[in-house]
C-alpha cells in the first residue's frame, strides 16, 4: 500500500513538472512572438509612412505592396531583432516570475535550477531553428523579390546597359579589366589579363580591343590579340585575330553589388564561396563572414537565454525593470561585438569564422558567471 501510494505521489509529480515545462514554454514563446509582432506592426507603419508617396508616384499595385514588399520585409526583419527580443522576452517574463515568487516556488517544489532550464532550452531551440531556416532558405528569396520591387516602384534608377570601368580577380594573381562592357551583345571593350607571380612581377599581359563571351560554349574570345610574355627578362610577343580564353567569370558576375550575399541560400552561398575562392577574389571575406553568421547567430539564442534566466530569476532591487535594462545593455554590446568583430575581419586580419564566433565565446563565459550565481 505505501509503495502504490509512492508510485502516485512520484506520477503526481512528474504531472506537475510536465505542467511546468509547458507554462514556462508558453510564457516563452508568447511573450517573444507577441514582443516580435509587436515590433513588425510598428515597423511596418512607419515604412508605409515613409515610403508611401514613392509608391503613389510610382503606381505600385496594393497587391504588390502587400504580397510583394511587405510579406517579404516581415520575416527579414523581425530575425534583425531575435537576439534582442529573446533577450527581452526571457527577461521580462522570468523577472515577473521571480517577483510573484513562482520561481521560489519551483525550486522549493524539488525542480533543480538545471532541470528548470529545459523548458527554456526547449522554448530557444524552436527559436534557433525558425531562425536558421528563415535565413538560410526563406530570407534570401524575400530579399530578392524585395529588391525588385524597391528598384521598380521604390527607387526606379535609370539601369545603364553597359556597365563601365570593370575591374576582377579570376585566379589567384590574375586580374582582368574591361573599360565597359554591353550584356546585350556580350561584347567588353579594352580588355586585359594580367598574370603576377608569387614575387609580384608580371609574367604575362593579354591585350585586345574587343573581346566577346559565346554563351555556345561558354568562353570568352579575345579578338585582335597581343600577347606580351615576359620570361628570363625575354619579352615575347605573340598576335593573333583570335584567342579563346577560359576564365572563371561570367557576364552576370558584372552586375554584381555587395547586397547579393543577402539573396544566397546555403547552398548558392557555398558554392558562391567555392568559386571565389577559385578566383582568389577580394570578396571573399565577405561572403565567408556571411556564412559563419547564420550558424552563430542562431547559437547565440541558447547563450542569451541562459544569460536573461540566471540574470532575472531573483529578485533585485529595482523589479523588472533593472532587470530588463541590464538585458537590454547586454544585448546591445552583444550586437555591437558582433559588428567590430566582422569589421575587424573585413578590415584586417582576423579569421571570418573566429570574428562571428568571438562574441559567443566572450558570452559563453559570461552564461557560466551568471549561472553560477543564480539561484539554486
Amino acid at each position: 500500500m505505501e509503495r502504490s501510494n509512492d508510485k502516485k505521489t512520484f506520477a503526481e509529480a512528474l504531472g506537475l513538472l510536465k505542467v511546468i515545462d509547458i507554462y514556462i514554454i508558453r510564457k516563452f514563446l508568447g511573450t517573444f512572438f507577441f514582443s516580435i509582432a509587436l515590433i513588425l506592426i510598428i515597423a511596418v507603419i512607419f515604412d508605409f509612412a515613409e515610403k508611401v508617396d514613392n509608391f503613389m508616384e510610382n503606381e505600385a499595385p496594393a497587391k504588390a505592396i502587400i504580397f510583394d514588399y511587405y510579406l517579404n520585409f516581415i520575416p527579414y526583419f523581425g530575425t534583425l531583432f531575435t537576439h534582442l527580443f529573446v533577450f527581452i522576452s526571457v527577461v521580462f517574463f522570468t523577472s515577473k516570475m521571480a517577483t510573484h515568487n513562482e520561481i521560489i516556488a519551483i525550486l522549493n517544489s524539488g525542480m533543480s535550477f538545471k532541470r528548470m532550464m529545459l523548458p527554456y532550452l526547449i522554448s530557444a531551440t524552436v527559436i534557433a531553428i525558425v531562425a536558421f531556416s528563415l535565413t538560410n532558405f526563406v530570407i534570401p528569396r524575400s530579399n530578392q523579390r524585395l529588391i525588385e520591387f524597391e528598384g521598380t516602384y521604390y527607387r526606379p534608377s535609370v539601369r545603364r546597359i553597359t556597365v563601365e570601368n570593370i575591374h576582377r580577380q579570376v585566379f589567384k594573381d590574375i586580374y582582368v579589366y574591361m573599360s565597359s562592357f554591353n550584356p546585350v551583345n556580350q561584347r567588353g571593350q579594352n580588355f586585359t589579363i594580367e598574370k603576377f607571380g608569387e614575387d609580384g612581377i608580371l609574367e604575362s599581359k593579354l591585350s585586345a580591343p574587343s573581346v566577346v563571351f559565346d554563351t555556345s560554349i561558354n568562353k570568352w574570345s579575345a579578338l585582335n590579340y597581343v600577347l606580351r610574355e615576359i620570361r628570363d627578362d625575354e619579352e615575347i610577343i605573340t598576335t593573333g585575330q583570335q584567342l579563346d580564353t577560359t576564365l572563371t567569370i561570367s557576364p552576370s558576375d558584372f552586375s554584381r553589388a555587395p547586397g547579393i550575399v543577402n539573396t544566397m541560400t546555403y547552398r548558392e552561398l557555398n558554392d558562391y564561396i567555392d568559386l571565389l575562392q577559385l578566383q582568389g577574389s577580394d570578396e571573399l571575406k565577405l561572403f565567408l563572414i556571411e556564412k559563419h553568421r547564420r550558424f552563430s547567430n542562431p547559437f547565440a539564442v541558447f547563450i542569451l537565454t541562459l544569460i536573461g534566466v540566471s540574470l532575472s530569476s531573483r529578485k533585485i532591487r529595482g523589479g523588472i525593470g533593472m532587470s530588463i535594462g541590464i538585458g537590454l545593455a547586454l544585448s546591445f554590446s552583444y550586437i555591437l561585438f558582433l559588428q567590430l568583430a566582422s569589421q575587424f575581419s573585413l578590415k584586417g586580419n582576423l579569421d571570418p569564422m573566429l570574428a562571428m564566433w568571438i562574441p559567443n565565446i566572450i558570452y559563453v563565459f559570461i552564461a557560466f558567471v551568471l549561472y553560477k550565481l543564480a539561484p539554486k
